[in-house]
């Protein structure tokens, strides 16, 4: 029997399964029903999450305790004196396994003195120089350590950060590293392999084949949507297919979504959310219809704007032409005035943040005069990076999601 024979075989065996899988997961879909498996995936691998920790610190403190008694015998006793010692999982101030850069001395950093400080320093200096007492010199190596301190807050600051991909704490034996973790023992690489081809070999085609359908099914429900006439069927109908679509497409991501005080759910006015991605529309329409405002955009995610814009009234504008602000503000408060419309969704922030802080919002939504509902949307980091950079295409990060 040849090799094409073979695969030709296991095909057509494991054709029927995975096609049944598909139905089956888009049926429960559109439903709005789940049989609980994405949420013991997920315990599944945090169970292999925190195995595959505990086996890494485990080898790493085999490795620094072997370190250190190599260093213990090689390093004489006259050079231990001269050099203090640093506190454990530090190495040139640096905390080992931490996200930051740059680790700052917290007595470098320069903060105003406070009056009382400043009248007592400055007695001292009089009282010293009458009693003929040398005061000592200004010398130039002394603001060596604050320019070290100006440089790094240069390279690292606390703003610039929150526009670039958070760095993650654990290895989720996905990401790419350097330090070989899946190599560092046989276990692990027999996890880290069977992960491998569980995710882009099974998960990956599953998670693309739902998508597909999911924008095909979208565009084609608001499409006919689109020709009932304006009224409470056309909103019941709107809020029923918009939920059920983006139900579909939150399976292309395996995403487990928990909503917290539903009784809050807003019906009509501003609903405004902190902003990580576009994903952050998909996961609040799959509890509640929005209408939406942002940035006209083409490719995939205009498919997307093209396709709810037949539905229901959303504003898409241009961020470079000043009418097109003007007219925005117009349109919103002309929606919000109109009681049948549904909620509109806002991101007051105006851009995407990695999801580990929360940037000053613009004013323009709060200054319309209708009842304001705020959301916090929180991802769990241990499973990947939601932030998606605007400089880069959707689908990257659309795609690197898919396959965790």
């Amino acid at each position: 029997m040849s090799l094409l024979s073979v695969a030709s075989l296991l095909g057509s065996i494991l054709l029927t399964p995975f096609l049944t899988l598909l139905v089956c997961i888009i049926f429960l879909a559109s439903i709005g029903q789940s049989l609980g498996v994405r949420r013991l995936y997920v315990k599944l691998l945090l169970m292999i999450f925190e195995y595959g920790r505990k086996d890494i610190e485990s080898v790493a403190k085999r490795k620094h305790d072997l370190e250190d008694e190599n260093e213990s015998n090689t390093l004489e006793k006259s050079y231990e004196e001269k050099t203090p010692g640093t506190p454990n999982g530090m190495k040139n101030g640096v905390i080992n396994g931490a996200n930051n850069l740059i680790s700052r001395d917290d007595k470098l950093v320069l903060v105003p003195e406070p009056p009382s400080k400043q009248e007592a320093n400055s007695k001292s200096f009089v009282d010293e120089a009458k009693e003929g007492k040398e005061i000592p010199n200004f010398e130039l190596s002394t603001v060596f350590d604050y320019i070290k301190v100006g440089i790094e807050a240069i390279i690292e600051d606390q703003v610039t950060s929150r526009f670039e991909a958070e760095e993650l704490k654990n290895w989720n034996l996905l990401i790419r590293t350097n330090r070989g973790y899946e190599f560092i023992s046989w276990k692990l690489t027999v996890i880290w392999l069977c992960g491998f081809f569980i995710r882009y070999f099974f998960l990956f085609p599953l998670r693309v084949i739902i998508c597909c359908f999911g924008v095909l099914w979208l565009t084609l429900c608001t499409a006919l949507v689109g020709y009932v006439k304006p009224g409470n069927f056309k909103q019941t109908l709107t809020k029923y297919v918009s939920i059920m679509c983006f139900g579909i497409l939150s399976r292309a991501i395996s995403s487990v979504v928990t909503y917290h005080n539903e009784e809050n759910k807003p019906k009509t006015g501003i609903c405004v959310a902190n902003h990580t991605s576009p994903i952050d529309v998909l996961i609040l329409m799959c509890d509640n219809c929005y209408s939406l405002i942002g940035q006209r955009h083409g490719g995939f995610l205009g498919i997307f704007q093209r396709a709810l814009a037949r539905a229901s009234p959303h504003i898409w504008f241009e961020r470079s032409e000043a009418r097109d602000r003007h007219a925005v503000a117009k349109r919103l408060k002309e929606h919000v005035s109109n009681p049948e419309n549904p909620p509109i969704l806002i991101f007051p922030e105006g851009t995407c943040i990695n999801n580990t802080s929360v940037m000053q919002f613009k004013k323009g939504s709060f200054e319309v005069g209708s009842i304001i509902y705020p959301v916090a949307i929180k991802y769990d980091p241990r499973f990947g990076d939601a932030f998606w950079n605007s400089s880069k295409v959707i689908i990257e990060p659309l795609s690197s999601i898919q396959v965790r």
